[in-house]
């Protein structure tokens, strides 16, 4: 079997639209903003189309022209949106709420599926780790080093 990979800029276009539609869509998740809720390579991400948004929810949006992230509704003001990956200690992304083309409903994660909705303890993780901000990036390291087994170069006595 071979593996097509396509550019978001190109494909991400297709699964809006797909959504707009009426469908759910499957996506695999690439890339470390979601940390420690969905992980690359490993996590899906199943989107959906909605009108009604709230603090808290996974979106995807597009930030500027072909440019998609997945990541969580931080600030919710009028139309303005303000979003911030769970991974990420400091940087945010702006939009408008005509900006997102899909919520995320539910997470399929080491085979199993999280309801974002439904589940209690998704919602008890993602409200906890929303208000962990300050202590992110230290939690983070700790889930690089004790769950990923991952060493930052510059604490590597070996080359």
């Amino acid at each position: 079997m071979q593996t097509l990979q396509l550019k978001n800029a190109e494909f991400l276009p297709h699964v809006c639209e797909l959504v707009k539609e009426g469908h759910r869509v499957s996506l695999r998740a690439k890339g470390n903003s979601m940390r420690p809720f969905i992980e690359s390579d490993r996590d899906v991400a199943v989107l959906t189309d909605c009108s009604d948004y709230k603090v808290g929810d996974v979106v995807l949006a597009e930030i500027s022209k072909g440019h998609y992230v997945l990541h969580r509704i931080d600030r919710l003001e009028g139309q303005n949106v303000t979003l911030r990956g769970d991974g990420n200690v400091v940087g945010t992304e702006h939009c408008t709420i005509g900006d997102i083309r899909a919520v995320t409903c539910q997470i399929i994660r080491k085979g199993k599926t999280w309801n974002l909705s439904t589940s209690r303890i998704w919602k008890i993780y993602s409200k906890v780790w929303v208000r962990l901000l300050p202590a992110r990036r230290y939690l983070l390291a700790i889930y690089r080093l004790v769950f990923r087994g991952e060493i930052p170069r510059r604490l590597r006595f070996w080359r």
